[in-house]
């Protein structure tokens, strides 16, 4: 059984360098650090065929055992690979430090990204400074328990591990049902101003809604 641990080290580096040829990666890890995993696939595959060519003499009852687990474990995630739900996680994570953005304001209102106008309306937060102004974004919809669903991006630093969240409010046309969460949408519309919570906040109006694929890389920097 001394070819069970070359043989998974070698599966997982296969499932490294899947996920990066096929842009899975994109859904989970930002684009500054694919060289990395890619690197630590090609590591693993080499580190496989040296352990297959200078195989240990001391042999371990517990070796074998780890490696089938990991053997397993990658042949799954092959086999399955992970999907992960943009708004399910979105769901779970608290909207903190979004960071500044220059460019919202030196930007005409239809340029500005969905990111822009969150960061915009944080910063600035009087509604009638955007009132009228035209809206075209996309993002995917997000369900807000008890009201209607947003339009969100998530932002990462890094990973998923510290994805942050930014929805836009929207009023969406009336006589239509709501869209479905982790539909991809992009929303044409003016900026309105309505009351939420006793208080005056921007809402997108949403005029026309177009349904898009999932962008090939659906995470913010």
């Amino acid at each position: 059984m001394s070819w069970l641990p070359p043989l998974a080290l070698g599966f997982w580096g296969v499932v490294l360098l899947q996920a990066w040829a096929s842009g899975r990666l994109n859904l989970l890890l930002r684009a500054d650090f694919h060289g990395l995993v890619l690197g630590a696939g090609l590591a693993l595959l080499l580190l496989a065929l040296a352990s297959l060519r200078w195989r240990p003499q001391r042999r371990s009852r517990l070796i074998p055992w780890t490696a089938l687990l990991m053997l397993w474990a990658a042949l799954v995630v092959l086999a399955t690979p992970p999907r992960p739900s943009l708004s399910t996680l979105a769901a779970n994570r608290s909207a903190s430090d979004l960071g500044a953005s220059p460019l919202s304001f030196l930007s005409p209102p239809e340029q500005r990204s969905l990111t822009d106008w969150v960061r915009l309306l944080r910063n600035q937060p009087d509604p009638a400074l955007y009132g009228g102004e035209p809206v075209r974004v996309s993002g995917f919809v997000l369900a807000v328990p008890g009201q209607a669903p947003e339009l969100a991006r998530l932002l990462v630093r890094c990973c998923l591990a510290d994805a942050t969240p930014v929805g836009l409010a929207v009023r969406w046309p009336p006589g239509r049902p709501w869209p479905q969460p982790d539909q991809w949408l992009k929303v044409s519309g003016v900026m309105g101003v309505e009351q939420h919570q006793g208080a005056a906040r921007s809402v997108l109006l949403a005029q026309q809604l177009i349904q898009i694929p999932e962008p090939a890389r659906p995470l913010e920097p």
